[in-house]
């Protein structure tokens, strides 16, 4: 039969319709077989599917300039996951995971208070409250009771004493965790490479059990500030209501002292969650985030990293050198404050601790007789000694008590009260208010000390933030202001730095005051508190006004010129008489009821226009040679050390 020409548009259209239709059959077939074959055959194969906590990261500190203080490391934690777990044979697994963490020295958490070698007792006072009421017994139950409760309970019958101790501590501390399908438990932290390979290679045959990476907290250097920056740790039984209401985890790390304490709510990020698709051999097919973690904020510090460093060393250097020559110096503490903030650049003590070496060695440091856990420079009270003069010289200018030019005759022994004649450490004849505070004449603040009396000494050294909180927002001490009855011999021994004791950070913000014209900042260590990219800023410290002192220009202008006079022919010219910048100062020592006097030095510059104090104590120092080399140190690092484009500060080198 001839072909029909007249059928030909016809077939085209059916050959088009037709072509179409293959083309969508091919089409869904291909995202039946291809794009959801994943999803049809995990519900062919019986999938599951689980979600776990993605930790965020803690957020970092900062010194002034950006530079690291404390961050972030990766680590690996040892994870159980309920989902796959086989409870029945719990007790196995914990028994091998036991062996191998003690094969490679490597610790598991135990959170059981009971003795973890025999006699098996209560770790301490409180630890039979908490285990009594977490197996409901009574409350006259014994240690003895207590474990073989917990053999009971976790069936341990037929392992040893010694494992049974073992197993119980851990089971124990994954049912304070809630250890369930949706909360994991964190078996062992930070473990070493060794261990992670071991536990990976192993994994099939301890479903349930998965190697995770953490971030763990990272000091680069470990002994910088440590009293400043604090320590992280558990959370522990007592704090964790509080903690749970926040939303943290019961393995969460959290703040425990120091800025890591004090900027918790801010450090800490909040978690997110990864999924996981398990076949049904509970192999993990796909992991997706379905929810991202929000790292901590970034906390950025007054404290100027490279100046703490080389303060730290400058005066444990000095102390030690000073021990050699037979001194009886035992510690001492240096702070550095910016004058026109508050801020805190630096803040040394001596001894001082290793974070890195804290845990091993807290015994040890607790029993120092030396006290290196003691936050000298924040809350170390001494009575300061003569360094109190310049603010006895402005109240009594300043309530025309005496005059700038006014001479008092200095015949060494005061001789104004009948039962109580103390004496200057020198026979000065006439001397007027300059060269008062230049030579320390006892004599001299013995007599303008009593003429205002106690009630106004006091009322100025408040307002110089002497005996008052500083505001800084670490602990500190608000030093000890006694009151005293006027006309009783105290007044006068107030008034050259006798009875009251103040800590040096308080020392600083006094000689800030008096430096800028008196006004009194509140201390601080933030100065701002950023995204971990850094792109926003949620908080900039702003100079806070704590107080004002009202001081005639003409009033500062004398005391100053007393300050200048100490360092250039008065106590400390012995170390400053040459110096390059003009430095405003005032020495002291300081009685004490066992052993040397304590030296004490305040110092500003340049004198000319004020950037920085520097306050120096030195327990049992007895001269100002030392106390003053170690703040003339101090000076030559603000002033003249080079920078290097390193984390370093290269030695003292005068800049022309």
């Amino acid at each position: 039969m001839p072909f029909n020409k007249d059928k030909r548009p016809f077939i085209t259209v059916l050959s088009i319709i037709l072509a179409i239709v293959i083309a969508f059959y091919a089409v869904r077939i291909f995202s039946l077989q291809v794009l959801s074959r994943e999803k049809y055959s995990n519900q062919i194969s019986g999938a599951t599917q689980i979600t776990s906590v993605l930790k965020a990261p803690r957020g970092e500190i900062l010194d002034c300039d950006g530079r690291q203080i404390a961050i972030n490391r990766d680590g690996y934690d040892i994870v159980f996951n309920r989902q796959n777990m086989n409870l029945k044979n719990i007790n196995a697994l914990i028994v091998r995971l036991i062996e191998l963490c003690e094969k490679e020295k490597c610790e598991y958490v135990d959170a059981l208070p009971l003795n973890k070698t025999s006699p098996y007792g209560f770790t301490d006072d409180v630890a039979d409250e908490k285990i009594i009421s977490f197996l409901n017994l009574a409350n006259y139950a014994t240690a003895e009771n207590c474990f073989d409760r917990f053999v009971e309970k976790y069936d341990l019958n037929g392992y040893s004493k010694d494992m049974q101790r073992k197993i119980m501590g851990v089971r124990y501390s994954m049912d304070k965790a809630s250890f369930s399908v949706s909360i994991p438990y964190t078996f062992a932290e930070d473990i070493n490479d060794n261990l992670m390979l071991t536990i990976s290679e192993l994994g099939h045959s301890m479903p349930g059990v998965t190697v995770e990476v953490t971030p763990y907290r990272y000091y680069p250097v470990t002994d910088l500030a440590p009293h400043l920056i604090g320590t992280i740790g558990p959370i522990y039984e007592e704090e964790w209501e509080e903690y749970n209401k926040k939303g943290y985890s019961y393995n969460d790390k959290v703040g425990k002292s120091g800025i890591e304490l004090y900027a918790e709510e801010q450090l800490h990020g909040i978690d997110g969650e990864i999924t996981h698709i398990l076949d049904k051999d509970g192999n993990i097919i796909k992991s997706e985030v379905t929810k991202e973690p929000i790292p901590g904020k970034t906390i950025m510090l007054t404290i100027n990293k490279n100046l703490q460093k080389q303060t730290q060393k400058i005066l444990e250097q000095n102390i030690k050198k000073l021990q050699g020559e037979g001194g009886s110096v035992t510690g001492g503490a240096v702070v550095v404050m910016d004058i026109k903030n508050g801020g805190v650049l630096t803040s040394a003590n001596y001894p001082s601790y290793d974070l890195a070496t804290l845990s091993k060695n807290y015994n040890k440091l607790v029993n120092d007789k030396n006290t290196p856990l003691l936050d000298r420079a924040f809350k170390g009270i001494y009575p300061i000694g003569s360094t109190i003069k310049p603010a006895v010289a402005i109240a009594a200018l300043e309530n025309n008590k005496v005059t700038k030019s006014e001479s008092i005759y200095c015949k060494r022994t005061y001789t104004y009260f009948g039962d109580f004649q103390p004496e200057c450490m020198h026979f000065h004849g006439r001397i007027a208010l300059k060269t008062a505070i230049s030579r320390s004449c006892n004599y001299y603040f013995f007599e303008v000390g009593r003429r205002l009396g106690i009630k106004k000494l006091n009322r100025y050294f408040k307002d110089f933030g002497l005996g008052v909180a500083t505001g800084v927002e670490v602990n500190d001490s608000a030093g000890l202001l006694t009151e005293y009855d006027s006309d009783s011999g105290n007044t006068i021994q107030v008034a050259i730095g006798q009875l009251n004791a103040f800590t040096p950070l308080q020392l600083a913000v006094y000689t800030s005051t008096v430096a800028n014209g008196g006004t009194r900042y509140k201390a601080t260590l933030i100065d701002k508190i950023l995204s971990q990219d850094q792109s926003e800023t949620y908080f900039s410290g702003k100079a806070e006004v704590a107080g004002k002192v009202s001081i005639k220009e003409s009033t500062l202008t004398a005391v100053k010129e007393g300050m200048l006079s100490v360092t250039e022919d008065g106590t400390g010219r012995a170390v400053f008489a040459s110096y390059p910048i003009k430095i405003g100062g005032k020495t002291g020592t300081s009685q004490t009821d066992n052993g040397a006097d304590h030296s004490v030095f305040v110092s500003f510059a340049p004198y000319e226009n004020p950037e920085i104090v520097v306050a120096v104590v030195l327990e049992h120092g007895s001269s100002t040679f030392g106390v003053t080399s170690v703040a003339k140190a101090v000076f030559d690092q603000y002033f003249f050390a080079a920078k290097n484009d390193g984390d370093e500060i290269l030695p003292y080198v005068v800049l022309e």
